[in-house]
């Protein structure tokens, strides 16, 4: 029997998940470790922060979805791996006083359940549910997949966040409730008359998800409009790109009517048109009460008063350590400083005009590990995809590259199929492989909702990473590449919400619907 474990359950571990339990006979085990109870369809968040959603229509319990299909679910987190298994562990090391205690194979060891001492390959959790809450488990694998996505890393702003900052958040269902308790606070002082300035966009120069902040921030105009004080808020979106449109991508350009275009072109105009004033290449530094502090890439230092503030989080890995069979600390081998896990990318250091296709990574495989993958934003990019900039102080402008959406849920299918290989035929290398410089994406971002008023922005890319050797003039293929905004891309956007949900909650035909 081969045990293989998931951690994460968000859209690329969920997914993987399902794959493998689909593809498995029964006598192998698929586990997944996840410190959320519920899945969240984030996607949907940008609704909850402006009350068009609860967070009842974005989240569900995850046990009677497992438990249905046959999958075991261990709510807690991922905290170490031990890649080569913890039979040698050597008294005094990283590995062997981890959590206070000794943590060789001949001790008994009240901090550390599970079995311990083996050859086997081992991931620690540390339990998030109430009945074990703090509790480390040592859990053994054949197969694991980090799939653990981000840590919202607030910290890396001063000021920043709902948490110990005086911004809010909408990344997950409880912050987009609190963004939506406040931006109602917000509608009210301005239907008694009062003028308000609302600031959305990104709070450090290295964030990603640029495409979030834009949803929201046309999210919260429509509902200016709609309660009617739109006149009575300065609007205006922040943002570490260099020019509207980049999208942490590099921008676009799409062949529309005859014409060339970009997709720079293409948002400015719905800035102009919805009066929303658009401050680029800038990296937010602190936050005070009521006030952003920011640089821009042309040396300037600026201050920013706000009444309203949406600002997403830099991301980075969750706080990984690993060990080898002796217990020494080998997480530099396994993780990039980042957090993120090393796969089978080209992580040498290159100039941006260096920069090729092919170092991006195409089977999601650790080069060290080959049992260990990470799949979504839990492996670690080579590098950006669009230019990294700096202000003449050295404050980095460089919007990390997006690996969320649609590429997550293809990661997480074919290092799946790979795995599933490996199990049924032994395989000895990955069968399936999906890579960023090869794969297209759509991207839908709602710019408003309602049945006859929301409008959203549909986009298609190929590839995701532009590939200048493929495509010299572009970086892409014109005839894959497009973009349209209007009434139908609302009506797109919802239904995708509902599909997705429903293909999270392995409905009959849940395979039919793609990633």
């Amino acid at each position: 029997m081969a045990r293989v474990v998931v951690l994460g359950a968000g859209v690329s571990g969920h997914t993987a998940a399902l794959y493998l339990r689909k593809r498995l006979p029964r006598e192998h085990e698929v586990v997944v470790v996840s410190p959320n109870s519920h899945y969240n369809w984030i996607p949907s968040n940008i609704w909850v922060g402006v009350g068009k959603m609860t967070t009842d229509d974005v989240v569900f319990p995850l046990a009677p979805i497992y438990e249905k299909k046959g999958i075991t679910f261990v709510q807690a987190k991922g905290v170490a791996l031990w890649p080569e298994g913890d039979a040698n562990v050597e008294p005094g090391s990283d590995g062997a006083t981890a959590y206070g205690t000794v943590a060789d194979a001949s001790s008994t060891k009240p901090a550390v359940t599970g079995e311990i001492g083996l050859t086997q390959s081992a991931v620690d959790v540390e339990h998030t549910a109430a009945h074990r809450v703090g509790e480390i488990e040592r859990i053994r694998y054949d197969y694991v997949i980090n799939a653990t996505g981000p840590k919202l890393n607030f910290g890396a702003t001063a000021g920043l966040g709902p948490d110990n900052g005086y911004t809010v958040s909408v990344c997950t269902p409880s912050h987009a409730t609190e963004a939506h308790a406040r931006l109602d606070e917000l509608i009210a002082e301005c239907r008694a008359g009062a003028k308000k300035t609302a600031v959305i966009g990104v709070g450090h120069g290295t964030c990603t998800c640029e495409g979030a902040a834009f949803e929201y921030t046309f999210n919260v105009e429509h509902q200016l409009r709609e309660a009617g004080v739109r006149d009575n808020v300065e609007l205006i979106y922040l943002t570490n790109e260099n020019e509207l449109g980049d999208f942490g991508v590099g921008g676009m350009q799409f062949d529309q009517n005859g014409y060339r275009t970009t997709s720079q072109l293409w948002t400015e105009s719905l800035y102009r048109e919805r009066d929303v004033k658009a401050i680029t290449g800038a990296a937010v530094t602190s936050v005070e009460p009521g006030v952003i502090h920011y640089d821009q890439l042309d040396g300037s230092h600026n201050d920013l008063e706000f009444d309203f503030a949406m600002l997403l989080p830099p991301f980075k890995g969750n706080d990984w350590k690993a060990y080898g069979a002796d217990g020494a600390d080998i997480t530099g081998t396994v993780f990039a400083p980042s957090g993120f896990m090393k796969v089978d990318a080209d992580y040498t250091a290159k100039k941006y005009e260096e920069w090729s296709a092919k170092d991006w990574p195409r089977t999601y495989q650790n080069p060290t590990y080959k049992n260990m993958f990470a799949v979504g934003i839990a492996f670690a990019p080579p590098h950006q995809i669009s230019k990294p900039r700096a202000t003449p102080d050295g404050v980095p402008v460089a919007p990390s590259p997006p690996r969320t959406g649609m590429p997550s849920g293809t990661m997480g299918k074919v290092v799946a199929f790979t795995i599933a290989d490996m199990i049924n035929k032994g395989a000895t290398e990955p069968t399936h492989s999906a890579s960023m410089s090869e794969m297209a994406a759509a991207c839908v971002a709602s710019a408003g909702t309602g049945f006859r008023t929301g409008t959203a922005a549909a986009m298609t890319m190929s590839p995701v990473v532009p590939d200048w050797e493929k495509y010299p003039e572009t970086g892409r293929n014109l005839k894959e590449t497009m973009g349209e905004i209007g009434l139908a891309g609302h009506w797109v956007k919802r239904m995708l919400h509902t599909l997705f949900i429903y293909k999270a909650k392995v409905k009959p035909g849940w395979t039919w619907i793609p990633e």
